[in-house]
């Protein structure tokens, strides 16, 4: 009788994603969509904000829709992301936790469910916005999908890809809005993208070389970067950032005579250079994970990042 109890005790239970339930599923699909990669989807505000168009019903309205269909658009991806390389999640000390690779969320599920919203959501923007919106959402779409699927390992053109990325992101808001983009909005957008893009692949490839190459298999492609390059590359992006910010800002105005108390635009430079400037020092020490993760974690750089979007938002309202 003893050694029958104890045999009840000893056996394993079943892993939490093999249970059947209700909730399971949801919760699953929920955690693939990966919730915490949605802040990036915040600037698609950056646009109407850059021009001033933040407070009107209409701008909130399509802003927030706008934000929910890129949401949808990028969840899409993630699933059938996930679904494609569950094998390879599974062989990997962490990523084998995520939803699909541990079981929760059968692959059928993932990729019908990510098929489903890479469709709806251009299809709700071409309803509900613009069609210049939905033919930005659906080049994301086709774009992320290349990427996942094979562009992933092509040098250069992997930065690219996530590069341009963010820059759809900052595009989107104002091309629903039909507001003009400008060549230096889109100019600093785009290489302050490539700046935190290749500060955070340099940061994985000299812990990849502390690490003796132990970290090759989770980002092949950096095997075949050197940390002299990438360094190049941020070092480049930060600069142009910067120059292309500049001239945004003096070409812009914000001087006195036009009724503003102070040249905010002018003045916001020096928070922009140094944000800049604070967020390549975690670059240089190669402990410039995901930018949000960065920021967060520095409150001089989020003091930094809050001094400039208030001189900013001072420069916009014209005081």
């Amino acid at each position: 009788m003893p050694e029958r109890i104890s045999t009840v005790l000893e056996r394993p239970r079943p892993p939490q994603s093999s249970r059947p339930g209700a909730i399971g599923l949801p919760l699953g699909l929920l955690k693939t969509a990966r919730p915490r990669q949605w802040v990036k989807n915040v600037l698609v505000v950056a646009a109407p904000a850059a021009a001033g168009e933040l407070f009107s019903r209409h701008a909130a309205v399509q802003l927030a829709l706008v934000f929910a269909l890129f949401t949808a658009a990028a969840s899409a991806v993630y699933l059938i992301n996930d679904a494609r390389r569950r094998d390879a999640d599974r062989a990997h000390p962490t990523k084998c936790r995520r939803p699909v690779a541990a079981g929760q969320v059968p692959v059928p599920v993932a990729y019908a469910v990510g098929g489903l919203l890479a469709v709806l959501a251009p299809a709700a923007a071409a309803v509900l916005c613009t069609p210049l919106t939905a033919a930005l959402l659906a080049a994301y779409v086709c774009m992320q999908l290349a990427y996942c699927v094979s562009l992933k390992h092509v040098l250069v053109v992997d930065l690219t890809i996530v590069t341009t990325g963010f820059l759809m992101r900052a595009m989107i808001g104002g091309i629903a809005l039909d507001i003009p983009l400008s060549r230096w909005f889109l100019i600093t957008t785009g290489f302050g993208a490539l700046f935190m893009v290749s500060a955070k692949r340099y940061s994985e490839a000299v812990q990849m070389s502390a690490s003796s190459g132990k970290l090759g298999a989770t980002r092949a492609l950096l095997t075949e970067y050197t940390t002299g390059y990438l360094r190049f590359v941020w070092q480049l992006a930060a600069g142009v950032a910067v120059l292309a910010y500049c001239l945004w800002a003096m070409e812009a105005g914000g001087s006195t005579t036009s009724g503003s108390l102070l040249p905010w635009r002018q003045l916001s430079m020096t928070a922009f250079i140094l944000a800049i400037l604070r967020y390549a020092v975690f670059a240089d020490r190669g402990t410039a994970g995901e930018p949000e993760d960065v920021v967060l974690r520095d409150r001089a750089l989020a003091v930094i990042g809050l001094v400039w979007l208030a001189m900013y938002g001072l420069a916009v309202a014209n005081w």
